[in-house]
């Protein structure tokens, strides 16, 4: 009953610590582990329905709508719950589930994602959906990593990467390029499918982010112009791939494309 417990007590509480992201899902703002583990979700897997995510029965994202009533939308293809932080839940073994919403008009309640893992208190992850979304049988993919955020520096940001996409050629590097001097800065390498880097120091500024075959100076996946990306001194990113490399669309929703989200605001 503990579990259960902590994660009610966490969704009671952001009914009075919430904000709200662009699919209308709310979301618990914190930033402590102490009285249990931190966890993000990525619902990455491309053309993937929306879906709410659950540890073991118990919902921990979307939990309802304005109105009082479940989220229509859970949380989309390419959204994260929470945006920003993570949400907390107890230590223990889980089946981690993504479940379509009860009030979808197709598949409502199909658990469509089971992803097995252990968090322990006082450690942060991030669960990830990723590859391709089986319509068939409507299943998909998943992983689980932890965040291992270094100390904060107050003239640096720390910033690592995660590879969901299931069908490229090979592993990625990922490279970070000033805006303001063109120096690069070799973030990752070789990050293969369901894998994360570690994170490294990046300073403070605005960068495009490039990913490429290991070896290879061609940009495969590319996020600059107006899609740069400021990294902030203090703070925590993860740039995780996701999409089809077979899309060759510029603005097709599961084109390939470079995600940035905050791991410590």
């Amino acid at each position: 009953m503990k579990k259960i417990n902590i994660i009610t007590a966490v969704l009671l509480l952001s009914t009075f610590f919430v904000s709200c992201e662009k699919d209308g899902v709310k979301e618990l703002e914190t930033t402590t582990t102490e009285a249990g583990a931190q966890i993000k979700f990525f619902n990455f897997g491309v053309t993937a329905p929306s879906m709410n995510f659950y540890a073991n029965d118990q919902k921990v994202s979307a939990v309802v709508s304005a109105t009082g009533t479940e989220a229509l939308t859970g949380v989309n293809y390419g959204s994260v719950f929470p945006a920003t932080n993570y949400a907390l839940i107890t230590g223990g073994n889980y089946t981690f589930k993504g479940i379509v919403p009860s009030t979808a008009v197709a598949d409502a309640n199909a658990v469509i994602a089971s992803i097995q893992g252990n968090v322990e208190n006082g450690k942060s992850y991030s669960l990830y959906t990723s590859g391709p979304f089986n319509a068939a049988a409507k299943t998909v993919d998943g992983f689980i990593v932890e965040d291992v955020i270094p100390a904060a520096n107050t003239t640096a940001a720390h910033v690592r990467f995660v590879n969901t996409i299931a069908n490229a050629t090979a592993g990625f590097d990922l490279v970070a390029k000033s805006t303001t001097t063109a120096a690069e800065i070799v973030i990752a390498t070789n990050i293969g499918y369901k894998a994360a880097s570690t994170f490294v120091e990046v300073p403070n500024g605005v960068y495009e982010i490039y990913a490429r075959y290991p070896g290879s100076p061609t940009n495969v996946i590319t996020r600059n112009g107006t899609s740069n990306v400021s990294f902030i001194a203090g703070r925590a990113y993860t740039i995780s791939s996701r999409g089809d490399m077979t899309v060759t669309g510029a603005t097709a929703v599961n084109r390939p494309f470079l995600d940035n989200t905050s791991n410590r605001p």
